[in-house]
């Protein structure tokens, strides 16, 4: 697989986490999911368990859901795939964390890192405008820092109903 770096965006149920996945048939295990999500209450622990159950024995999985950086270095060069971007920056913003300083530090080790990474995040800005402040201060902060992962990829699809549409780069052939 040529590309070092790859970003996929999409809606909620876009297919970004299956079509992400199926990038790693190129790669041999073992891989690493650095898996951002928080079971909070029910619905997300049986959401969690859903992907989990999608995954095999060739997936490691990282709980990360605030130092990405940190979790993203220890995987030494092992195929990553980071899902997701958009509730990391959720994480860090209700824990009122420094997240230009923690999407600094991502891009760092990006730049660093030896092997292939695959990014997921949410397109969230072609919606409506948020009523809230912190619901538009998400909204923009998820906009700059899919505008700066895209920035640093070599490839950047756009999951349209299941559908990759390449962005940057060329597409990868999926199994």
């Amino acid at each position: 697989m040529g590309n070092r770096l790859t970003l996929v965006l999409g809606g909620a149920r876009s297919g970004k986490s299956r079509y992400a996945e199926s990038l790693f048939s190129a790669w041999l295990p073992p891989w690493s999911y650095l898996a951002t999500a928080e079971a909070g209450d029910d619905e997300m622990t049986v959401r969690i368990e859903a992907h989990r159950s999608r995954r095999g024995k060739e997936w490691q999985t990282i709980e990360s859901p605030r130092d990405l950086a940190a979790a993203l270095a220890s995987c030494n060069g092992t195929p990553a795939l980071i899902d997701c971007l958009t509730l990391w920056l959720s994480n860090l913003l209700l824990a009122d964390a420094d997240v230009e300083r923690e999407i600094g530090r991502l891009e760092t080790t990006l730049a660093a890192a030896a092997g292939p990474i695959v990014l997921v995040a949410n397109e969230v800005g072609s919606g409506i405008v948020p009523e809230y402040p912190l619901g538009r201060r998400f909204r923009d902060l998820q906009g700059m820092a899919n505008q700066r992962m895209a920035a640093l990829a070599d490839c950047v699809v756009l999951m349209v109903a299941g559908l990759p549409l390449a962005v940057k780069g060329t597409l990868e052939p999926t199994s």
